[in-house]
């Protein structure tokens, strides 16, 4: 067994910084969403991956991978959405085991009615906070972590 790399005073502070600055975050969009458009953030990721798709409509499975949510979770989600009007479930056509599901016309105007609103949030506690060289560079990081992680996730299946 490998001995245990430490992180030093550097790495500790910045990996610290990340848990508080990315929980802060999540935190105050998803109060914004919830008090200005009455649903969680993990709702409106939903809606946003299916207005941002042609047809508007994602295979279950592919929607699931995408929002980064498992299976049973995005499920439970749909179902919620569903509810409210905002999606609806069909049956594949090319597969019918499988599920798609659609953002409705009333889920794409809720979308659009919150978006302004939860873009002013996203630019109050992130992007304004920044120069646009560290939005760059933020995104730079993020894509990093992104492809880091998908390698390991690939290689460990």
């Amino acid at each position: 067994m490998a001995e245990t790399r430490w992180l030093s005073p550097d790495e500790q502070r910045t990996w610290r910084s990340y848990i508080e600055a990315n929980r802060l975050l999540n935190e105050a969009l998803d109060r914004q969403l919830q008090r200005d458009a009455g649903m969680p953030h993990t709702y409106y990721e939903i809606l946003v991956r299916l207005a941002d798709v042609p047809g508007r409509s994602l295979r279950m499975s592919d929607l699931a991978h995408s929002s980064l949510s498992s299976r049973s979770r995005l499920s439970h989600a749909v179902s919620r959405l569903e509810e409210r009007g905002w999606v609806r479930r069909e049956s594949c056509p090319t597969d019918g085991r499988g599920a798609l599901a659609v953002l409705t016309d009333e889920g794409f105007a809720v979308l659009k009615a919150a978006a302004p609103a939860h873009v002013a949030e996203v630019r109050k506690h992130l992007i304004d906070l920044l120069t646009p060289e560290q939005v760059l560079q933020l995104g730079e990081i993020a894509r990093a972590i992104c492809d880091g992680m998908t390698e390991s996730n690939t290689k460990a299946s």
